[in-house]
């Protein structure tokens, strides 16, 4: 099996996880956790796991000049990302949320445009506008919209999470190009969670671990372990061999495995909807993830 093959069930599996983790997540916040406190908990999490990993992977050392990349990695792919995204879905719809998630590939495709001299080529722009289609017509007519307390900000906290996301995948590949993963991510969550903590200290301390029940500490060790620490070590993995824009296309199947783990617990029911939104999402990852002969991925 290729590498390139690898990366492309790496990239997979990150959204399977990504879309278990909207009803998992759920149970727990804000209900338990409050949602600052749960990133305080998710990144604390993550990043211990990442040092204790770290002890046993390869023994390289950081240029001084790379640590801004880094920290500029922690604010975008951990801090900003993060707090923007809970805070906006506490005020917004899910559906509102999810819809403007989707405009990441369109905002990486940008960005590499602009900042990486990437050539886009028109089969992957119709890949990307496929998928975009949808999922926004599974999101906007396979569920109810729900209920928005500050739609008007909460969709801009959510698109600023879309946007520093993006701009997260176009940082972080010069360092995938540079070291090994388990090198630098430590350091990008060690940074990230010091960038959070200020926010979310006071929620943290206030969550009720004596009326937790059982189960839900199941689901917060999904989330800290899987939803975290699994998905951006598969996500940094991915990129050595896959372009971010290719990346960023995955992100389109996260709704999709949303909606089918919540038919298999009987939550939904599958429709003509569904079906016709699966078929265009896979789709454009299909046209984006396809390569020419005469293109080399970096």
């Amino acid at each position: 099996m290729s590498k390139r093959i690898l990366a492309l069930i790496g990239a997979t599996l990150v959204s399977l996880i990504y879309g278990m983790t909207f009803t998992i997540a759920k149970d727990v916040m804000p209900l338990y956790i409050a949602p600052f406190g749960f990133i305080v908990l998710r990144v604390g999490g993550a990043v211990t796991l990442f040092w204790i990993v770290g002890f046993w992977g390869p023994k390289e050392k950081i240029a001084l000049e790379d640590f801004p990349r880094i920290i500029a990695a922690a604010a975008f792919g951990v801090a900003i990302n993060m707090l923007a995204f809970f805070k906006g879905l506490s005020m917004t719809s899910p559906i509102s949320a999810a819809v403007i998630m989707v405009t990441t590939p369109i905002i990486v495709l940008v960005f590499s445009a602009l900042l990486l001299k990437e050539k886009m080529q028109k089969r992957k722009i119709i890949g990307i506008l496929l998928g975009l289609l949808g999922t926004a017509f599974l999101i906007l007519y396979g569920k109810s919209i729900g209920s928005a307390t500050n739609a008007r900000l909460g969709n801009f906290l959510v698109f600023i999470n879309a946007t520093t996301y993006g701009i997260y995948l176009i940082v972080v590949k010069k360092l995938m190009d540079k070291y090994n993963a388990f090198t630098f991510v430590k350091w990008i969550y060690t940074f990230g969670f010091l960038m959070v903590l200020p926010f979310g200290f006071n929620e943290f301390q206030a969550i009720p671990w004596h009326t937790i029940p059982t189960d839900l500490y199941w689901k917060i060790g999904f989330v800290v372990l899987f939803s975290t620490f699994f998905t951006y070590l598969l996500n940094l993995l991915s990129m050595r061999e896959l372009k971010p824009t290719t990346i960023a296309v995955f992100i389109y199947l996260q709704p999709f495995f949303a909606t089918v783990i919540a038919i298999g617990l009987g939550k939904d029911t599958l429709s003509w909807v569904k079906a016709i939104s699966a078929l265009l999402i896979f789709s454009g990852v299909y046209l984006v993830t396809q390569k020419n002969q005469n293109e080399i991925e970096s």
